[in-house]
């Protein structure tokens, strides 16, 4: 299926600086960017780049106080492949067992204190055998006993932060996922994307984890259909998967996002809590 998708920020620049956006689809076995223009208003010279795992496509450009408003336009058409896995017996694999490129996954990052959320999850969640329900129950629990609040968290928000306070956005709920499926020794990563039909339109955060030698896609919010995403990157989570990283004295000003179907082809779908099938998003 194909999608249609629009984001544009503007900047106020106070005096020089670096910006580094992070806003462009990426190409990935599943995901192919059909078409794409990025521009800068005014016009400023920029580099791409990739990441060196590959998983996100980065912009660098530099402004001055001579430049005081910078506007960023990003709009592309993805044709994205999902494929539908039954996971009903799945069973656990051993950390031996597992790529070396999926072993950093397990550990304890900024925002997904893994390690002070190992009895809770061990306690809420170890006692089921089949990974993949594993991390179905703990995103159903997510969504019912985190309130999705707009303003209720900060930047320093973590996943320790949510289990106390009990609100979050997006990324929160996707910090917890993470966290809780690393104590339970499920790899996890960020994940960060345009939405089909999220309302109000923004970029999304969810997370995937490693499963039967595949990243699986989840959204603890339930926001926007498990088939509804176009990546943009993934990562260890909020903190190395940022829309932008500002250097210099430049203040965000306003944003716009969207993301639409390019085509009829599109039948939602969700997890229910007694599937073992699992959306995978390569």
């Amino acid at each position: 299926m194909k999608f249609n998708v629009f984001s544009e920020l503007e900047y106020i620049v106070q005096a020089e600086g670096t910006l580094i956006l992070n806003i462009h689809a990426l190409n990935t076995p599943g995901q192919t960017v059909v078409d794409e223009e990025f521009l800068l208003e005014p016009y400023i010279p920029c580099s791409e780049f990739q990441s060196p795992q590959g998983e996100k496509r980065l912009v660098k450009f530099g402004v001055t106080e001579y430049t005081p408003n910078v506007r960023a336009t990003y709009r592309a058409t993805v044709d994205n492949y999902y494929e539908i896995n039954d996971f009903s017996y799945a069973t656990e694999t051993q950390v031996s067992a597992l790529d070396s490129s999926v072993l950093p996954y397990l550990n304890p990052s900024r925002y997904c204190e893994s390690d002070k959320l190992y009895r809770m999850a061990h306690n809420m969640f170890g006692h089921i055998t089949n990974p993949f329900q594993q991390v179905l129950t703990l995103t159903g629990w997510i969504n019912k006993n985190v309130q999705y609040l707009s303003g209720s968290t900060t930047s320093q928000t973590s996943a320790f932060n949510t289990v106390t306070e009990q609100a979050g956005v997006c990324r929160d709920f996707a910090h917890l996922g993470i966290a809780l499926c690393r104590a339970l020794t499920i790899p996890a990563r960020y994940f960060t994307g345009y939405a089909y039909q999220l309302y109000p339109a923004d970029f999304h955060a969810c997370f995937e984890a490693y499963l039967d030698g595949k990243w699986v896609l989840f959204d603890a919010t339930q926001l926007v259909p498990l088939n509804g995403f176009v990546k943009i990157a993934t990562g260890f989570d909020a903190a190395d998967s940022a829309v932008a990283n500002i250097f210099g004295d430049v203040i965000f000003n306003s944003m716009q996002v969207s993301c639409e179907l390019a085509d009829d082809n599109f039948e939602p779908f969700y997890y229910y809590e007694d599937s073992f099938t699992g959306i995978t998003y390569l």
